[in-house]
């Protein structure tokens, strides 16, 4: 299954949800595909989609996903990478209206360089290739386990037993 959001920012990223849709439709994407499509103007032909989903739905669709795609937002790509997925990252252009600025642009340039465990997309016709790079990687053990509830879990213990 693929997950992908797009986050909830005010403007539309039909760029991103457009390429989706089209490698379902030509059959690129032979899986279950899910778009969170935010404030896009398009709506996906060729897959289950919601213009927002409830966060505890966003994590179990990501923990289920083979493959996350998110744009370029820390806080998607970083549950993605709690969550043990190699995560397909699309920053939003300004040029296309899709944010104020490139900010996102530049900060998925520095992740990717410096820390890596993402897969970045700046053209989203290279986006059926990072997918499959997406797949391997995350099959490979990327990304990281978040161990929050554990830890609380072991602190309430120890407090409560003081």
């Amino acid at each position: 299954m693929v997950f992908v959001t797009v986050g909830t920012h005010e403007q539309p990223f039909d760029r991103l949800v457009k390429a989706i849709d089209g490698l379902v439709a030509d059959g690129t994407l032979d899986e279950e595909v899910f778009v969170q499509t935010g404030y896009c103007t398009y709506e996906p032909e060729h897959c289950g989609w919601a213009r927002f989903v409830p966060a505890p739905e966003m994590r179990s669709r990501m923990e289920e996903a083979d493959v996350v795609v998110t744009h370029g937002g820390p806080s998607s790509f970083i549950e993605a990478l709690a969550a043990g997925k190699a995560p397909v990252v699309v920053p939003r252009y300004e040029r296309f209206g899709e944010h104020v600025n490139d900010h996102q642009v530049a900060f998925v340039r520095l992740v990717a360089e410096r820390k890596g465990g993402i897969v970045p997309v700046y053209d989203v016709a290279d986006m059926a290739a990072a997918i499959e790079g997406a797949r391997r990687l995350s099959r490979s053990g990327a990304g990281f386990r978040s161990h929050n509830a554990e830890f609380c879990r072991e602190l309430r213990e120890r407090i409560e037993g003081l």
